[in-house]
C-alpha cells in the first residue's frame, strides 16, 4: 500500500487508523530493539496496520514461533493475509478477545506484544480492558511494546506495567515515542 493509499485509509476510517502514514523504518527498529528473538515462541501485534512492523517480526522470529495480528481494519487484513507466512495469523477482532485467541492457538503465555493501536482513540474502558489482559497473558520475560505520537499514555502505561522505559524516534511522521514495558 502505497502513502498515498495509507492516507486515503486514514481519511475514510479515521478511528480505525491512528495514522496518516506508515510507520518508518527508524520507528520499526525501536520497535523491535527489545525483543530477543531466540528462544521467541508467541508474538501478538496488536494493530499492524499493513504489515511494516509485522515483515520485521517475522524475518527475526524462528520458524517454530507464531505471531497473531489482531487488525479490525478490513482493508489492512487484507493486505496482511497477502504476506503468505505460515507463522502469522492475521485476526480481524479485538484485542479485547486475546485470550480467546491464545485459546484457539495453544498458547499459555505471550513473549512480546507489540502494539500500534493509537490508545488516545480507543475509550477508556476498552484500553484498561486490553492492558488488563496483555499483563494477564504476558510471559514475565517479555515485554509490551507500545508507540504514540504524544506522551497521553505513559501514567496509564506507568499505573498497568512494574517498569516502563521511555523512547524517542524523531525519524517518523509524526515523531513517535516508543513505551517498553515490564510487568
Amino acid at each position: 500500500m502505497s502513502k498515498k493509499e495509507f492516507f486515503s485509509a486514514f481519511l475514510k476510517q479515521g478511528k480505525n487508523v491512528g495514522s496518516v502514514t506508515p510507520s518508518s523504518k527508524f520507528l520499526v527498529k525501536k520497535m523491535v530493539e527489545p525483543i530477543q528473538f531466540k528462544n521467541v515462541k508467541c508474538i501478538v501485534e496488536l494493530g499492524p496496520g499493513t504489515g511494516i512492523i509485522t515483515l520485521e517480526l517475522l524475518k527475526n522470529m524462528p520458524e517454530d514461533s507464531i505471531l497473531l495480528a489482531f487488525e479490525i481494519n478490513n482493508e489492512f487484513c487484507d493486505i496482511l493475509n497477502q504476506i503468505g507466512d505460515s507463522r502469522l495469523k492475521v485476526i480481524s477482532d479485538s484485542a479485547e478477545k486475546l485470550e480467546d485467541y491464545l485459546k484457539k492457538y495453544n498458547v499459555e503465555k505471550v513473549d512480546y506484544i507489540v502494539s500500534s493501536l493509537p490508545l488516545f482513540m480507543i475509550p477508556n474502558e476498552v484500553v484498561d480492558k486490553i492492558l488488563e489482559v496483555t499483563t494477564k497473558v504476558m510471559n514475565p520475560e517479555g515485554a509490551f511494546i507500545q508507540y504514540q505520537y504524544s506522551l497521553n499514555a505513559y501514567k496509564k502505561l506507568r499505573n498497568t506495567f512494574k517498569k516502563v522505559d521511555l523512547n524517542f524516534t524523531p525519524m517518523n511522521i509524526p515523531p513517535a515515542f516508543v513505551f517498553t514495558c515490564t510487568i
